[in-house]
Parts: C-alpha cells; structure tokens; sequence
C-alpha cells in the first residue's frame, strides 16, 4: 500500500495492525492537536489529550461506524478536552503563565512592523480572553469553524450534533466574541469597529 487508503488501514487496524494504526496517527494527529491545543491552550497537555485520543481511538476501533473519520478523532478529543477542562474547574486551577499558549503564537505573522507586531499580539490575548469568555460548546464550534476551518457537516460529525445546532452555536459564539472584543475597540482595525450611535 503506497497511497493513503483511510478505509483499508481503519479495517488493518479493526484487525489489529499497529503499522496501519500508525498510519493513521501519522496523517491526522497534526490535525487533532490543533484543534485540542485551541481548547486547552496548554501545549503539554494538548500533546497529553492528542496521545490519549488515539490510544482511546484504537482500543474503541470496532465502535466507528462510518462517516468522516477525522470527525470521529475530533468527537474523542473533544471530550477529553472538555473532561480535562471541567476537572480544572473543579480544582479551581489556572495554567502556568509559561505554559499558556495564545493566539498570537499560532498564527504566522510576516509583518516588519514592531508597533504592528505589538498591537497584533495585544488583538490576539484579547481574542483568546474573549473565547476564553465562551461555553465549551460554543468554543469548540468556533475553533472548528472560524479557526481550523473544517466544514459545517465535519464539526456537526465532531461534536455529535446537527448541522443546524452547530450553525447556532456558532452565531451565538460570534456574537458574544464581537460584543467581547469591542470593549477594547482602539485595538481593533478600524473597519471593524462599532460605534454608539452618538459617536
């Protein structure tokens, strides 16, 4: 097998074939960190989460069902993100500055401008407070959706919900980040910023 067969590999590893597993992990745990790493925003844990996810993906193999496979990682990462931030919450517990991952440092930045780099970098800890602001649902549709980019029917497999539902989610999730960001308007390009009618 030279080309990536997703099926034949998931029905190798159905037969307990660690080199196809291996496989497997190899073309989408990039893609599963991403997405947990935006969740968590820890980058040892995310690695942890990622890790767990496809040990847990191989050990419930049988289970998967059909449909995007890819999806069916996310759905197993999400819980577990969603068990690791509920128990924090429960511990009353805050990530160690060091460890804090923010938006600025996942997005490629090519500008030569220091004060631009400055403001950039101020934009992106507001952005990531204001979804820190959000549900966990909520969250997770916009780090899906308007961060990694999937399709609609790919998150709605993900987060075992209907299209719809995450359309929902994910306009309730925007309007509360643009209600959130707005509070610091002289941050934000001028195009985007709202103004009280009075102004």
């Amino acid at each position: 097998m030279t080309s990536f067969d997703e099926q034949r590999l998931i029905q190798l590893t159905r037969d307990g074939d660690y080199d196809a597993f291996n496989r497997l992990v190899v073309e989408y745990q990039d893609a599963v960190f991403g997405v947990v790493l935006r969740m968590v925003r820890n980058r040892a844990t995310a690695e942890d989460i990622t890790q767990d996810t496809f040990i847990s993906a191989f050990r419930k193999i049988s289970s998967y069902r059909g449909g995007i496979f890819r999806a069916w990682l996310f759905r197993i990462a999400k819980n577990s993100s969603l068990d690791h931030l509920r128990k924090i919450a429960r511990r009353g517990e805050t990530s160690i500055d060091e460890d804090i991952v923010y938006f600025s440092e996942t997005v490629k930045d090519d500008s030569q401008d220091p004060e631009a780099d400055a403001l950039n970098a101020e934009l992106a800890r507001l952005i990531e407070h204001c979804m820190g602001g959000l549900s966990d649902d909520h969250r997770f549709a916009m780090v899906m959706i308007d961060v990694e980019g999937y399709q609609y029917d790919e998150a709605a497999d993900a987060i075992g919900v209907s299209i719809g539902t995450v359309k929902s989610r994910l306009n309730r999730a925007r309007a509360r980040m643009r209600d959130c960001v707005q509070q610091d308007r002289e941050l934000l390009p001028v195009s985007m910023r709202l103004y009280d009618k009075e102004n």
